[in-house]
Protein backbone atom coordinates (compact mmCIF):
# COMPACT_ATOMS: atom_id res chain seq x y z
CA UNK A 1 0.00 0.00 0.00
CA UNK A 2 1.54 3.54 -1.06
CA UNK A 3 2.32 5.31 2.24
CA UNK A 4 1.43 9.42 1.78
CA UNK A 5 3.87 11.46 3.02
CA UNK A 6 2.19 14.61 3.78
CA UNK A 7 4.26 17.65 3.71
CA UNK A 8 4.10 20.99 4.55
CA UNK A 9 5.14 24.20 6.97
CA UNK A 10 6.41 27.30 6.21
CA UNK A 11 6.83 26.80 3.18
CA UNK A 12 3.83 26.95 1.83
CA UNK A 13 2.37 29.84 3.72
CA UNK A 14 5.39 32.05 2.91
CA UNK A 15 5.91 31.41 -1.47
CA UNK A 16 1.99 30.14 -1.96
CA UNK A 17 1.45 27.07 -4.49
CA UNK A 18 3.94 28.87 -6.95
CA UNK A 19 6.78 27.51 -4.80
CA UNK A 20 8.44 24.52 -5.41
CA UNK A 21 6.83 21.97 -3.05
CA UNK A 22 4.85 18.92 -2.85
CA UNK A 23 1.40 18.38 -1.03
CA UNK A 24 1.96 14.80 -1.09
CA UNK A 25 5.52 12.37 -1.61
CA UNK A 26 4.82 8.46 -2.25
CA UNK A 27 7.44 6.10 -0.74
CA UNK A 28 6.01 3.81 -3.37
CA UNK A 29 6.81 5.85 -6.03
CA UNK A 30 10.72 6.39 -5.16
CA UNK A 31 12.85 3.22 -6.49
CA UNK A 32 14.94 1.26 -4.47
CA UNK A 33 17.93 2.70 -6.25
CA UNK A 34 17.06 5.98 -5.54
CA UNK A 35 16.38 5.59 -1.91
CA UNK A 36 19.74 3.72 -2.09
CA UNK A 37 21.73 6.51 -3.74
CA UNK A 38 20.11 9.99 -1.92
CA UNK A 39 19.18 8.26 1.43
CA UNK A 40 21.80 5.77 2.04
CA UNK A 41 19.84 2.74 3.06
CA UNK A 42 16.67 0.22 1.62
CA UNK A 43 13.29 0.76 1.73
CA UNK A 44 12.63 -1.69 4.44
CA UNK A 45 15.27 -0.01 7.13
CA UNK A 46 14.07 3.77 6.47
CA UNK A 47 10.43 2.14 6.87
CA UNK A 48 11.63 0.73 10.38
CA UNK A 49 13.50 3.98 11.31
CA UNK A 50 9.90 5.94 10.22
CA UNK A 51 7.95 3.92 13.11
CA UNK A 52 10.46 3.59 15.31
CA UNK A 53 10.85 7.62 15.92
CA UNK A 54 7.37 8.12 15.28
CA UNK A 55 6.01 8.91 18.65
CA UNK A 56 9.11 10.55 19.17
CA UNK A 57 9.23 12.87 16.03
CA UNK A 58 4.97 13.38 16.25
CA UNK A 59 5.59 14.64 20.14
CA UNK A 60 8.08 17.83 18.76
CA UNK A 61 5.60 18.54 15.59
CA UNK A 62 2.31 18.84 16.94
CA UNK A 63 1.11 21.50 14.92
CA UNK A 64 -0.82 22.08 12.30
CA UNK A 65 0.21 21.38 8.99
CA UNK A 66 3.27 19.44 10.71
CA UNK A 67 5.86 17.95 8.78
CA UNK A 68 5.18 13.78 8.72
CA UNK A 69 7.62 11.73 10.31
CA UNK A 70 8.38 10.24 6.70
CA UNK A 71 9.48 13.60 5.74
CA UNK A 72 11.66 14.18 8.75
CA UNK A 73 13.12 10.73 8.48
CA UNK A 74 14.18 11.33 4.79
CA UNK A 75 15.42 14.43 5.66
CA UNK A 76 17.69 13.48 8.20
CA UNK A 77 18.93 10.84 6.36
CA UNK A 78 19.99 12.78 3.49
CA UNK A 79 21.85 15.29 5.13
CA UNK A 80 23.85 12.59 7.45
CA UNK A 81 24.79 10.86 4.09
CA UNK A 82 26.08 13.97 1.99
CA UNK A 83 26.53 16.11 4.54
CA UNK A 84 24.37 19.05 2.94
CA UNK A 85 21.30 20.80 3.07
CA UNK A 86 21.34 21.87 -0.47
CA UNK A 87 19.79 21.65 -3.85
CA UNK A 88 18.74 17.99 -4.92
CA UNK A 89 17.23 16.85 -1.30
CA UNK A 90 15.35 19.57 -0.57
CA UNK A 91 14.19 19.34 -3.84
CA UNK A 92 13.88 15.44 -4.06
CA UNK A 93 10.96 15.80 -0.55
CA UNK A 94 9.97 19.25 -1.63
CA UNK A 95 10.91 21.14 1.01
CA UNK A 96 13.50 23.98 1.93
CA UNK A 97 16.42 24.62 3.53
CA UNK A 98 15.31 25.59 6.56
CA UNK A 99 12.30 22.64 6.99
CA UNK A 100 15.54 20.54 6.69
CA UNK A 101 17.32 21.75 9.08
CA UNK A 102 14.69 21.87 11.57
CA UNK A 103 13.79 18.21 10.80
CA UNK A 104 17.72 16.51 10.94
CA UNK A 105 17.46 18.46 14.42
CA UNK A 106 13.90 16.56 15.74
CA UNK A 107 15.64 13.14 13.99
CA UNK A 108 18.82 13.87 15.74
CA UNK A 109 17.31 14.25 19.01
CA UNK A 110 14.82 11.07 18.58
CA UNK A 111 17.67 9.28 17.91
CA UNK A 112 20.04 10.51 20.32
CA UNK A 113 16.72 9.28 22.87
CA UNK A 114 17.47 5.86 21.39
CA UNK A 115 21.28 5.75 21.75
CA UNK A 116 21.19 3.47 25.78
CA UNK A 117 19.06 1.05 23.53
CA UNK A 118 21.12 0.58 20.37
CA UNK A 119 24.69 1.25 22.21
CA UNK A 120 25.09 -1.38 24.82
CA UNK A 121 27.93 -2.95 26.58
CA UNK A 122 26.70 -6.09 28.23
CA UNK A 123 29.58 -7.98 30.13
CA UNK A 124 27.17 -10.89 31.63
CA UNK A 125 29.09 -14.34 31.00
CA UNK A 126 27.09 -15.31 27.61
CA UNK A 127 28.08 -12.06 25.97
CA UNK A 128 31.38 -12.10 27.55
CA UNK A 129 32.06 -15.91 26.26
CA UNK A 130 30.53 -14.77 22.75
CA UNK A 131 32.78 -11.68 22.31
CA UNK A 132 36.19 -13.99 23.22
CA UNK A 133 34.96 -16.68 20.97
CA UNK A 134 34.24 -14.12 18.06
CA UNK A 135 37.20 -12.05 18.49
CA UNK A 136 39.86 -14.58 18.76
CA UNK A 137 38.86 -16.12 15.35
CA UNK A 138 39.98 -13.07 14.10
CA UNK A 139 43.50 -13.53 14.79
CA UNK A 140 44.02 -15.74 17.65
CA UNK A 141 43.71 -12.85 20.68
CA UNK A 142 42.41 -14.55 23.55
CA UNK A 143 40.07 -12.54 25.81
CA UNK A 144 39.28 -9.83 24.10
CA UNK A 145 36.12 -7.78 24.92
CA UNK A 146 36.02 -5.13 22.47
CA UNK A 147 38.36 -3.13 20.56
CA UNK A 148 38.93 0.86 21.93
CA UNK A 149 39.91 4.31 19.91
CA UNK A 150 39.60 7.82 19.85
CA UNK A 151 38.84 9.57 16.74
CA UNK A 152 38.33 13.20 15.73
CA UNK A 153 35.43 14.73 13.94
CA UNK A 154 35.60 18.19 12.36
CA UNK A 155 33.54 20.89 13.29
CA UNK A 156 33.86 24.62 12.99
CA UNK A 157 35.54 26.98 14.90
CA UNK A 158 33.62 27.44 18.54
CA UNK A 159 32.35 31.01 18.81
CA UNK A 160 33.91 31.31 22.02
CA UNK A 161 37.99 31.67 22.00
CA UNK A 162 37.72 28.06 23.42
CA UNK A 163 41.38 26.45 22.29
CA UNK A 164 40.22 23.26 23.53
CA UNK A 165 38.80 21.79 20.62
CA UNK A 166 41.85 22.60 18.30
CA UNK A 167 43.46 19.40 18.14
CA UNK A 168 46.92 17.75 17.82
CA UNK A 169 47.00 18.61 13.93
CA UNK A 170 45.05 22.40 14.11
CA UNK A 171 42.20 21.51 13.00
CA UNK A 172 39.11 22.21 15.74
CA UNK A 173 37.14 18.81 16.05
CA UNK A 174 35.14 16.86 18.90
CA UNK A 175 36.58 13.50 20.32
CA UNK A 176 34.55 10.31 19.99
CA UNK A 177 35.61 7.66 22.07
CA UNK A 178 34.27 4.08 20.54
CA UNK A 179 34.25 0.22 21.08
CA UNK A 180 33.24 -1.98 19.18
CA UNK A 181 32.74 -6.04 18.82
CA UNK A 182 34.25 -8.42 16.52
CA UNK A 183 31.42 -7.76 13.97
CA UNK A 184 31.52 -4.04 14.32
CA UNK A 185 29.22 -3.51 16.48
CA UNK A 186 29.21 -0.72 18.47
CA UNK A 187 29.23 -0.98 23.00
CA UNK A 188 30.15 2.14 23.78
CA UNK A 189 30.41 5.58 22.03
CA UNK A 190 31.05 8.45 23.80
CA UNK A 191 30.61 11.42 21.72
CA UNK A 192 31.29 14.71 23.36
CA UNK A 193 34.90 15.29 23.86
CA UNK A 194 37.03 18.40 22.80
CA UNK A 195 39.05 17.83 20.38
CA UNK A 196 42.21 18.96 21.83
CA UNK A 197 42.71 16.21 24.94
CA UNK A 198 44.33 13.47 24.83
CA UNK A 199 42.72 10.30 23.80
CA UNK A 200 44.20 9.03 27.72
CA UNK A 201 42.21 11.87 28.99
CA UNK A 202 39.39 11.27 27.46
CA UNK A 203 39.44 7.86 28.66
CA UNK A 204 40.15 8.76 32.07
CA UNK A 205 36.91 10.69 32.32
CA UNK A 206 34.65 8.67 30.01
CA UNK A 207 31.93 6.34 32.11
CA UNK A 208 33.53 3.50 30.09
CA UNK A 209 36.62 3.88 32.37
CA UNK A 210 34.43 3.79 35.66
CA UNK A 211 32.94 0.94 34.45
CA UNK A 212 36.03 -1.27 33.30
CA UNK A 213 37.25 -0.65 36.70
CA UNK A 214 35.76 -4.03 38.33
CA UNK A 215 36.18 -6.36 35.19
CA UNK A 216 38.05 -9.64 36.11
CA UNK A 217 38.31 -11.29 33.28
CA UNK A 218 39.20 -10.32 29.61
CA UNK A 219 40.47 -6.79 28.60
CA UNK A 220 40.35 -4.47 25.53
CA UNK A 221 42.14 -3.53 23.00
CA UNK A 222 43.60 -0.18 22.74
CA UNK A 223 46.61 0.90 20.39
CA UNK A 224 49.77 2.58 21.52
CA UNK A 225 48.03 5.81 22.48
CA UNK A 226 47.02 4.15 25.41
CA UNK A 227 48.87 2.70 28.80
CA UNK A 228 48.90 -0.84 29.51
CA UNK A 229 46.04 -1.74 32.25
CA UNK A 230 45.10 -4.93 33.64
CA UNK A 231 41.47 -4.76 31.53
CA UNK A 232 43.07 -2.96 28.66
CA UNK A 233 45.46 -4.59 26.48
CA UNK A 234 48.40 -2.23 24.52
CA UNK A 235 51.20 -3.09 21.82
CA UNK A 236 54.38 -3.97 23.14
CA UNK A 237 56.92 -0.71 22.20
CA UNK A 238 59.91 -2.52 21.14
CA UNK A 239 59.57 -6.13 20.45
CA UNK A 240 62.05 -8.42 21.06
CA UNK A 241 61.13 -11.73 21.24
CA UNK A 242 59.58 -13.65 18.18
CA UNK A 243 56.54 -14.20 21.01
CA UNK A 244 56.19 -10.37 21.00
CA UNK A 245 56.36 -9.65 17.61
CA UNK A 246 53.22 -12.61 17.51
CA UNK A 247 51.32 -10.77 20.32
CA UNK A 248 51.57 -7.70 18.21
CA UNK A 249 50.35 -8.75 14.91
CA UNK A 250 47.70 -10.16 16.18
CA UNK A 251 47.16 -7.38 18.23
CA UNK A 252 47.22 -5.08 15.29
CA UNK A 253 45.71 -7.34 13.19
CA UNK A 254 42.34 -7.25 15.66
CA UNK A 255 42.16 -3.66 16.99
CA UNK A 256 42.10 -3.18 13.37
CA UNK A 257 38.25 -3.71 13.68
CA UNK A 258 37.67 0.07 15.57
CA UNK A 259 39.54 1.88 12.80
CA UNK A 260 37.45 -0.11 9.87
CA UNK A 261 34.33 0.71 11.91
CA UNK A 262 34.64 3.88 11.83
CA UNK A 263 35.78 4.68 8.32
CA UNK A 264 32.75 2.80 7.01
CA UNK A 265 30.63 5.05 9.15
CA UNK A 266 32.55 8.28 8.07
CA UNK A 267 31.78 6.53 4.51
CA UNK A 268 27.95 6.06 4.70
CA UNK A 269 27.39 9.59 6.83
CA UNK A 270 29.25 12.20 4.62
CA UNK A 271 28.85 14.80 7.39
CA UNK A 272 31.61 12.90 9.53
CA UNK A 273 34.08 13.23 6.89
CA UNK A 274 36.60 15.67 6.97
CA UNK A 275 37.93 15.46 3.56
CA UNK A 276 34.44 16.56 2.57
CA UNK A 277 34.23 19.52 4.77
CA UNK A 278 33.51 20.09 8.57
CA UNK A 279 29.99 20.05 10.73
CA UNK A 280 28.48 23.74 10.61
CA UNK A 281 27.35 23.34 14.31
CA UNK A 282 28.41 24.09 17.74
CA UNK A 283 30.34 21.25 19.48
CA UNK A 284 27.42 20.00 21.65
CA UNK A 285 25.03 19.80 17.89
CA UNK A 286 28.06 18.05 16.30
CA UNK A 287 28.18 15.59 19.59
CA UNK A 288 24.84 14.84 18.98
CA UNK A 289 24.86 14.33 15.18
CA UNK A 290 27.58 11.77 15.68
CA UNK A 291 26.02 9.64 18.27
CA UNK A 292 22.96 9.85 16.31
CA UNK A 293 25.14 8.61 13.35
CA UNK A 294 26.42 6.19 15.26
CA UNK A 295 23.30 4.68 16.59
CA UNK A 296 21.99 4.36 12.53
CA UNK A 297 24.96 2.40 12.38
CA UNK A 298 23.87 -0.09 14.79
CA UNK A 299 20.03 -0.25 14.00
CA UNK A 300 21.65 -0.93 11.20
CA UNK A 301 23.75 -3.83 11.81
CA UNK A 302 21.46 -5.38 13.73
CA UNK A 303 18.86 -5.29 10.98
CA UNK A 304 21.32 -7.39 8.84
CA UNK A 305 23.09 -4.24 7.07
CA UNK A 306 26.76 -4.84 6.69
CA UNK A 307 28.81 -2.61 8.89
CA UNK A 308 31.77 -2.49 6.11
CA UNK A 309 30.27 -2.43 2.97
CA UNK A 310 31.22 1.08 1.99
CA UNK A 311 34.41 1.24 3.90
CA UNK A 312 37.09 3.67 2.51
CA UNK A 313 40.62 1.77 2.25
CA UNK A 314 42.87 4.65 2.65
CA UNK A 315 45.87 3.48 4.73
CA UNK A 316 45.62 3.54 8.41
CA UNK A 317 47.41 6.72 10.20
CA UNK A 318 49.83 4.78 12.41
CA UNK A 319 49.91 6.07 16.03
CA UNK A 320 52.35 7.74 18.14
CA UNK A 321 53.66 5.76 20.75
CA UNK A 322 52.77 6.88 24.39
CA UNK A 323 54.93 9.09 26.50
CA UNK A 324 54.80 7.43 30.31
CA UNK A 325 55.70 8.32 33.57
CA UNK A 326 57.61 6.73 35.41
CA UNK A 327 54.78 6.80 37.99
CA UNK A 328 51.73 6.15 35.72
CA UNK A 329 52.97 2.71 34.80
CA UNK A 330 51.11 -0.08 36.08
CA UNK A 331 53.61 -3.29 37.05
CA UNK A 332 50.59 -5.74 37.67
CA UNK A 333 49.00 -4.87 34.09
CA UNK A 334 52.42 -5.43 32.84
CA UNK A 335 53.30 -8.64 34.45
CA UNK A 336 49.24 -9.65 32.91
CA UNK A 337 50.23 -9.15 29.57
CA UNK A 338 53.62 -10.69 29.70
CA UNK A 339 52.03 -13.60 31.15
CA UNK A 340 49.36 -13.63 28.45
CA UNK A 341 52.14 -13.58 25.64
CA UNK A 342 54.00 -16.37 27.55
CA UNK A 343 51.26 -18.32 27.24
CA UNK A 344 49.19 -17.72 24.14
CA UNK A 345 52.13 -16.51 21.58
CA UNK A 346 55.32 -18.73 22.66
Amino acid sequence: MAIPIAILDCDLLLHGRGHKTLDRFDLDSVSDNTLLTQFGFPRDFILYLVELLREALCRRTQRSRAISPEVQVLAALGFYTSGSFQTSMGDTIGISQASMSRCVSNVTRALVEKAPQFITFNRDPSSREQSFEEFQRVAGFPGVLGVLDCVQVAIKAPNSEDSSYVNKKGFHSVACQLVCDARGLLLSAETHWPGGLQDTVVLERSALYKQLQDTEEGWLLGDGRYPVRKWLMTPVDCPESPAEFRYNLAHTATHEIVDRTFRAIQTRFRCLDGTKGYLQYSPERSSAILLACCVLHNASLQSGLDAWTLERTEPLEQPSGLKQRPEDRDSQAEELRKQLILKHFS
